[in-house]
């Protein structure tokens, strides 16, 4: 009993520790949430500004933070190269810049260098569309570079690839869920590509294991820009995927399917190409079906799992939860869900898809950066760079505050980042740290 309670101790402990930092995309509970407190609520774009820096390029990466230590993905549009950056969180200071790789784009919609960095506080991996993966300590030296189309055949994709790595629990996780034929000239030519899950040992990027997923989505539908994150099912920790017409759990040691629920696409529409990460809540693992389709909460279980794993779905009058591209954020209790198409953020009780209060969103740009949800906030940014500032309670909006004027067709699509009383937002050309200086 005294070990345990020991045990208990020790994980509140980190738990603790952790939820002052933000090491990846979804935070430190990778569910868009925090514990942080006495966050920013009113500022400007020079009212309240701990720093802000200019960038030189646009990306949707979102800031990375870990100690005295933000960490950026990006691209310098003028040179053509893919960035690897870190800042000093005090005063915003470049500690120190890698060029990565040459060539930032493949098409106009994005870059190579959308998905997120990520950090366990002993190392940093960025991860490019390119296929560039690399390794640095967080004094900026390299450990290690991989690139992962040259060790498993190129991407085979319409749009630019685009999935955030994951560090857990002394393992690094990359996803590929990609079409079984080339596209474009793209893919591997005479033979089928594989949609495949990656573990690698975070000190040399050796792989630990390389799981090939299979799918039964054609073309398009194959194709998936979430990222594998890490949740607790009925007492196991599993890897969750979501993507290619289907949810699945893998076991973190092995990469082993534990289960898999599909599909929200019966007649295997072809081109449901599918954006939203998995996110979990008391039990429940939402897979947001794409193009305006609903919302199906599962409940996880073993095996191929039937009709009786959907807890609910929304539809008719309640279509207003969905989501295109937002992964939807847990905070509370609750799942708090941002629809990009239709204009609406609701929020919505797990087991029974009860929504307790829906609104539409501010201004009229779209939302496609993922929320934020800390200290009884919900925090979105538009295209537009509008900042509105919800009260998770209520729905009720607080504050909108414009901190962009996006131009040459960029758009802010990073999410906010919240970290020791400040917030990170990042806008088509500058970074901000919002909130007290530290």
């Amino acid at each position: 009993m005294r070990s345990r309670a020991f045990l208990i101790f020790v994980l509140a402990g980190i738990s603790v520790a952790q939820a002052a930092d933000w090491p990846n995309w979804r935070g430190p509970y990778f569910n868009g949430s925090t514990d942080e407190r006495n966050l920013p609520s009113d500022w400007s774009r020079t009212e309240n500004i701990a720093w802000s820096v200019e960038l030189p390029g646009c990306s949707a990466a979102t800031p990375i933070v870990w100690k005295e230590k933000v960490f950026l993905s990006g691209v310098d549009s003028a040179k053509d190269t893919l960035l690897a950056m870190c800042f000093d969180r005090s005063d915003g200071k470049l500690l120190w810049r890698h060029e990565i790789a040459k060539g930032t784009y493949r098409d106009r919609r994005s870059t190579f260098a959308e998905a997120s960095a990520t950090t366990d506080g002993k190392s940093v991996v960025f991860f490019y569309g390119s296929g560039d993966l690399v390794c640095f300590d967080l004094d900026g030296n390299r450990r290690w570079a991989r690139n992962i189309q040259s060790d498993y055949g190129p991407f085979a994709f319409l749009w630019t690839f685009a999935s955030s790595p994951l560090l857990f629990d002394g393992r690094l996780y990359i996803q590929v869920l990609q079409r079984d034929v080339p596209v474009g000239g793209r893919g591997l030519a005479g033979q089928k590509n594989e949609s495949y899950i990656l573990a690698m040992e975070p000190e040399t990027g050796k792989t630990l294991w390389h799981h090939t997923r299979p799918s039964e989505a054609q073309q398009e539908s194959r194709e998936a820009f979430s990222t594998p994150l890490p949740f607790t099912l009925n007492g196991r920790e599993q890897l969750v995927v979501v993507g290619g017409d289907c949810l699945t759990g893998h076991d973190l040691k092995t990469g082993e399917e534990l289960w898999r629920w599909g599909t929200w696409n019966p007649r295997r529409i072809t081109h449901w190409r599918h954006v939203p990460s998995p996110i979990e809540g008391d039990g429940i693992v939402l897979a947001c079906a794409p193009k305006g389709d609903p919302i199906y909460a599962i409940r996880p279980g073993s095996g191929v799992l039937g009709d009786d794993a959907v807890a609910w779905t929304s539809k008719g009058s309640e279509r207003e939860v969905s989501s295109d591209v937002p992964t939807p954020a847990f905070y509370d209790g609750d799942f708090f869900v941002l629809n990009d198409l239709r204009k609406h953020l609701s929020r919505v009780e797990p087991r029974s898809g009860k929504i307790k209060w829906a609104i539409e969103t501010p201004g009229r740009a779209k939302y496609e950066a993922s929320p934020t949800v800390a200290d009884g906030k919900i925090y979105i940014i538009s295209h537009a760079g509008e900042v509105a500032i919800v009260d998770a309670a209520d729905g009720k909006v607080l504050k909108t505050i414009d901190m962009d004027d996006p131009s040459g067709g960029e758009v802010v699509r990073a999410s906010i980042s919240a970290s020791q009383g400040q917030l990170f937002i990042r806008t088509t050309r500058r970074l901000y740290c919002v909130g007290k200086p530290s």
